[in-house]
């Protein structure tokens, strides 16, 4: 099936791409490809985000990460990403929430297939 971008999947990414760049990010910095290849093989390739700039800059303008250098490679800017305090206290937060929202919605769905 192809994705359109209004799929279940699609929809899942977005909401759930910010806690997901700042868990591997919390290991160390990484640039955004290191990113996108250890969403990757994390996944076995179900979880891939083709532009994750968009969510690095709205996680930078938060003040949840920050670039902690940059260097020239090959005449191109790498620029290593990190979290911030307030971007751990966030991703301690959302993952309670998102553990929080799993549970009720497994109940939801449980209780009306239980029939």
């Amino acid at each position: 099936m192809e994705d359109t971008g209004h799929s279940f999947g699609a929809y899942f990414k977005r909401a759930t791409s910010p806690i997901v760049v700042l868990a591997i990010l919390r290991e160390r910095p990484m640039y955004v490809y290191e990113l996108a290849a250890a969403m990757k093989e994390r996944s076995a390739g179900k979880f891939t985000i083709s532009i994750l700039y968009p969510v690095l800059y709205r996680l930078e303008s938060q003040g949840y990460v920050e670039i902690q250098n940059t260097e020239i490679v090959e005449g191109r800017a790498r620029s290593y990403y990190q979290v911030t305090e307030s971007g751990e206290r966030h991703l301690a937060q959302c993952l309670r929430e998102y553990d929080e929202m799993t549970k009720v919605f497994d109940e939801l769905v449980k209780k009306g297939t239980a029939q």
